[in-house]
């Protein structure tokens, strides 16, 4: 009965199996508070074996890109091994939670992870899925535009081995295949900014110095550094906003030209790799095999 099950019962229960604190009640509630069975209803399906992966590394994995009407959705979901990624079960799983964002509009991932879909909670069925392919798999992060009046595109970078870059912007102005190219730009080319008013100052300056020290070192005239400092802020700056990139479909373009000629603007956009930013490990067999022959 649910009212025996104690905050401190629960607590019992995670400590000896270290399964989610949810699972935990869960177990306790079917099991009527007795703990040692609901040790063993853990240990059946999986629960405590899949958390003990959860401090594994994992930084492969996919993108999904959803888009319908006014919503669009970037979800990352890593696992450890690009095997795994292209599981259909591990594909399948992530394109169902990408699409139940899509359809309820969530954009906060810990109320994701208890959202209930197709009788069981997010979470729930990530740990069976971890239960059942033997790999740490986690939803890292997600991104969802809603708009009301502005364009949404989307754009996912990949082949038979799923999307690995997803990109998505919204517009003011234009039409879809626009927004779908601007997507496809920020994907191939990565801008940080959506044009140079938005780099921050400070930045700019360390730009500046680095610039200044460099055209220095090749031995330029100094009369002429400010100017040729300043034509090297210029092209950088065109690297990294989005506005003032060369358009990949016709580098002859650039996307402000391509955006003014459609009376549009770029809203806002945004940009999923997988992996990114994770710290991978990095295992040198030979030197372990080394070293393991030098021990012996």
């Amino acid at each position: 009965m649910a009212e025996i099950i104690t905050a401190a019962l629960v607590k019992t229960l995670r400590d000896r199996t270290d399964a989610p604190m949810m699972e935990c009640k869960k177990m306790l509630v079917k099991a009527e508070g007795d703990i040692e069975l609901a040790i063993k209803m853990i240990r059946e399906a999986g629960l405590a074996k899949a958390v003990k992966k959860a401090d594994r590394v994992a930084a492969e994995g996919i993108v999904v890109v959803a888009h319908a009407d006014n919503r669009a959705v970037l979800l990352e979901v890593n696992c450890e091994t690009d095997f795994v990624a292209r599981e259909e079960k591990f594909k399948g799983f992530s394109k169902k939670v990408a699409d139940s964002v899509l359809k309820s509009g969530t954009d906060n991932l810990p109320a994701l992870m208890d959202s209930v879909l197709e009788g069981a909670t997010v979470e729930a069925q990530r740990l069976e899925l971890v239960s059942q392919i033997g790999e740490n798999i986690s939803i890292r992060r997600l991104a969802l535009f809603e708009t009301q009046q502005g364009i949404l595109g989307a754009y996912g970078h990949g082949g038979a081995n799923g999307v690995r870059i997803g990109a998505m912007v919204e517009l003011k102005g234009g039409d879809a295949a626009l927004a779908r190219d601007i997507a496809m730009q920020v994907a191939a080319m990565n801008p940080e900014y959506i044009d140079a008013t938005e780099i921050p100052v400070a930045r700019v300056e360390s730009e500046r110095a680095i610039f200044t020290k460099q055209t220095a070192e090749e031995g330029k005239a100094a009369d002429k550094l400010p100017m040729i400092v300043e034509g090297k802020i210029k092209k950088w700056s065109k690297e990294i906003t989005l506005l003032g990139q060369s358009f990949v479909k016709d580098p002859s373009v650039s996307i402000e030209a391509l955006l003014k000629k459609s009376g549009a603007q770029i809203l806002r956009f945004t940009r999923f790799e997988v992996g990114e930013g994770i710290e991978k490990k990095t295992d040198n067999f030979v030197e372990e095999v080394m070293a393991q022959a030098r021990g012996a």
